[in-house]
């Protein structure tokens, strides 16, 4: 307790006991059924809540039919979901956690392949979401929809929500309003801050006259200087200090980035730390009301710790740390820090699936999205005990290792090499990727706990199987590159042209330093992933002369949000060649 005792204290909001500082923040698990809510989308945020997190801010509910922005989404504007809602929010009330739900509209970057309706935003200004423009909205149409957001208000108090949060952040409609580069208007709702921000004033004064006084209200906004036309940080505090000045905002929540630099939103392991801790200290000191949230890349309690103690926040919102590891506030407060299973910023099954319209869930923590099918990430001890025998310690048998001693199994793990983890050490072995080797460490320290064997440098054969004497064996050896190299952009080819010279060599034999390489290196990438970015990376802190050799017009094309970070961080040191 006393090594978090910051985090681990316990705060009022307008007449909750939130029980620590920790919240599971609002963000799209895009886990619904139909438009309804349903047992994996309910499921998942009840784990949270069994974990320990303070306060759950349920995904994001569109509040207009132009505001539509995912497959799913919540349906909007109709009472059909308080039924689905309320089977959601009592158990995760009981659970010990408060429950909100966030609110938004996304203004001019929508998506009118899955809403059919057009983008409504303040000037008519483009979408930064799709290729589309946006409408110009009309006074009755901005009075449609700040009714729209205080009737979905209504809607959240019936579902048996505590409060909502209203979402202003990335460039959202409300930002949209707030920024004079997207608000041209000439009439009342633009030019003056007053104006600017009267549409969100009326928004928060009309929730608060329609749900009470013990209904809890906060305020999403975000931050970013990566352009000169979004807010500035002193603009911002001007917003967030005339809103306070309402008395009716409870807490302010602090993002980053935004739809101009979306790479930003959810940062890899590219970004720092910690991203908005200078921000919200700065919108700490112009609230007299409002409790202020930090969020984004709040990885670890030692993370949120220092936020807190330091004075930069009141709050602080952890998500993917939290999808990591569900139960991470309840290790942390057994003293159990060391046993949180970090995030490593990957973005592969979060921000990856959800891009591609699936349900989120988390590269290691294979329960996400599955903890109603699951029993959540817990683990019910075996009937019977077995000794099990697991071959290979990369990342799928570290897991399974690990989860047959959870429960209760008499496991031993055998790896060829010196060290565990397989590929997944080789991609911890590019620049700035080092969590990946945190995360082994983890592994190493749960076998610790759980008295699994480990032995290294132990190949086994069919024979030493046959006669190992364990009940069950968990084959998990992975998978070799492709020795003839063969590229799938040259279908005819039974293997890569010029092979034979004997100077190819596989992203895995480069990073194990077994690639006698010159001076100058092509690096031919079919896969657009890490496999070649990173590979070429660290050739380039190496000092090489390195040519990226693609056979599409677009560089690292699975990591589309992530292209931009790796050009500043100075990944692109050779030419492309198509």
């Amino acid at each position: 307790m006393t090594q978090h005792r910051h985090m681990l204290s316990p705060l009022q909001l307008r007449g909750h006991t939130l029980r620590n500082r920790v919240v599971f923040g609002a963000h799209t698990n895009n886990m619904s059924d139909d438009g309804l809510p349903g047992r994996r989308s309910g499921a998942y945020l009840l784990e949270r809540a069994l974990g320990g997190a303070a306060m759950i801010v349920c995904e994001p509910m569109p509040v207009h039919r132009t505001g539509v922005l995912t497959r799913g989404n919540y349906r909007h504007g109709t009472d059909e979901v308080i039924p689905y809602f309320r089977a959601i929010t009592e158990p995760v009330k009981e659970a010990g956690a408060v429950i909100l739900q966030q609110l938004y509209h996304i203004g001019a970057h929508g998506d009118s392949d899955l809403s059919f309706q057009p983008h409504w935003s303040p000037s008519g200004h483009a979408s930064y979401h799709d290729s589309d423009g946006s409408h110009r909205m009309t006074v009755s149409e901005i009075e449609e929809l700040i009714e729209a957001h205080i009737a979905a208000a209504v809607r959240c108090q019936k579902s048996g929500f505590q409060g909502v949060e209203v979402w202003a952040a990335y460039h959202s409609l409300l930002d949209q309003f707030w920024t004079p580069w997207s608000n041209t208007r000439d009439d009342d709702w633009g030019g003056s801050l007053e104006n600017r921000t009267r549409m969100s004033r009326r928004i928060i004064e009309g929730i608060r006259r329609a749900c009470g006084e013990d209904f809890v209200i906060g305020l999403a906004v975000s931050t970013s200087d990566a352009y000169d036309v979004t807010l500035s940080l002193e603009s911002l505090s001007e917003v967030v200090a005339l809103h306070d000045a309402t008395g009716h905002v409870d807490y302010v929540t602090c993002g980053h980035g935004g739809y101009l630099d979306f790479e930003r939103l959810m940062p890899t392991f590219l970004f720092g730390e910690k991203l908005t801790a200078p921000a919200t200290e700065v919108l700490k000191g112009v609230v007299k009301h409002a409790k202020i949230t930090s969020e984004v890349h709040v990885r670890t309690p030692e993370n949120a710790e220092a936020i807190l103690a330091s004075g930069q926040a009141d709050l602080v919102s952890i998500v993917r740390g939290q999808i990591a590891d569900p139960h991470l506030v309840n290790k942390t407060a057994a003293g159990r820090a060391e046993d949180v299973r970090g995030c490593i910023s990957c973005n592969q099954m979060c921000w990856g699936r959800r891009s591609r319209d699936y349900w989120i869930s988390c590269l290691i923590n294979p329960s996400v999205g599955r903890e109603w099918e699951w029993g959540g990430d817990r683990f019910t001890p075996a009937e019977t005990a077995k000794d099990v025998l697991v071959v290979g310690a990369g990342p799928a048998g570290l897991e399974a290792a690990r989860v047959a001693a959870e429960r209760g199994h008499r496991v031993e793990i055998v790896e060829a090499a010196a060290q565990i983890g397989g590929q997944f050490r080789l991609a911890g072995m590019q620049p700035r990727r080092g969590q990946v080797i945190d995360l082994l460490d983890w592994y190493e320290r749960q076998f610790n706990r759980l008295g699994v064997r480990l032995r290294l440098n132990t190949f086994l054969d069919e024979e030493d199987l046959a006669a190992h004497p364990a009940e069950t064996v968990i084959l998990a050896t992975g998978s070799l590159p492709d020795e003839n190299a063969r590229q799938r952009w040259l279908p005819s080819a039974p293997q890569l042209p010029g092979l034979e010279n004997g100077n190819v060599w596989s992203p895995e034999e480069v990073l194990r330093r077994e690639a006698r390489l010159g001076d100058t290196v092509i690096v031919l990438d079919e896969g657009g992933n890490w496999r070649g970015v990173g590979t070429a990376w660290a050739l380039a802190e190496q000092g090489k002369r390195w040519f990226w050799s693609r056979p599409t017009p677009l560089s690292a094309k699975r990591l589309r949000a992530l292209r931009p970070m790796v050009r500043r961080a100075g990944g692109w040191h050779g030419r492309a060649h198509g």
